[in-house]
C-alpha cells in the first residue's frame, strides 16, 4: 500500500507586498494552521518518507513550518511542476516517486488538490480549504500503478477540526 498526502498551502496574505504570485507569502492564520496541521500529522503516527511543495513560497512556507511544527524526519524538495499544476502533473510526480518510500506529501494548491482528490478516490466533490489535508490510500507496490479511481479517502482535516491543547 502507498499513502498520499495532499496538503493545501495555508491562507495568503493578499494584502503584503508580493510582485508575482508565485512571492505571494502566509497570512498570520496561515503560519498558524500550517504549525497545527504539521503536528496533527506527527500525532497521527503517519511521518511522510517524501515531501515535496509547489516552488510559491506560500506552498514552501506551509511545507517548511509543518515540517518543523511536526518533527518530520525526511527533507523537503521543491517542485516547479506542483506550481499551476494539473491533476494529470501532479499524478506524474507521484508516480515518479521512489518505490522505497510509502508515504508522500505535497504542498500545493487549489483548484488542483480538490480535484487530483477527486480523481484518485474516483469521484465525489472534495473541498480542500486552506492548510487541508487529505489522505489517500492505494492499494499498490509501486508508485508507477498509482491511477485514478483506486485511491481511498481515509481522512480530510481542516485546521479548523484539530484541537490542541495549547491553541
Amino acid at each position: 500500500m502507498k499513502t498520499i498526502i495532499l496538503f493545501r498551502h495555508g491562507k495568503s496574505d493578499w494584502d503584503a507586498p508580493f510582485g508575482h504570485d508565485h512571492e505571494r507569502p502566509l497570512a498570520k492564520r496561515g503560519v498558524r494552521d500550517a504549525k497545527r496541521m504539521g503536528r496533527f500529522l506527527a500525532a497521527s503516527g503517519l511521518l511522510p518518507d517524501v515531501c515535496l511543495t509547489s516552488t510559491a513560497i506560500r506552498a514552501r512556507t506551509t511545507m517548511e513550518l509543518a515540517h518543523e511544527a511536526g518533527g518530520w524526519l525526511e527533507p523537503i524538495r521543491a517542485s516547479e511542476t506542483l506550481y499551476h499544476a494539473t491533476p494529470r502533473n501532479v499524478l506524474s510526480v507521484i508516480r515518479a516517486t521512489s518505490d522505497n518510500a510509502s508515504s508522500i506529501i505535497l504542498a500545493g494548491h487549489e483548484p488542483t488538490w480538490s480535484s487530483t482528490v477527486e480523481q484518485l478516490v474516483g469521484g465525489g466533490t472534495i473541498r480542500m480549504p486552506t492548510a487541508a489535508m487529505a489522505r489517500i490510500d492505494v492499494m499498490v507496490q509501486r508508485w508507477a500503478d498509482v491511477s485514478w479511481g483506486y485511491g481511498n479517502l481515509i481522512w480530510l482535516v481542516i485546521p479548523k477540526a484539530v484541537k490542541e491543547k495549547n491553541g
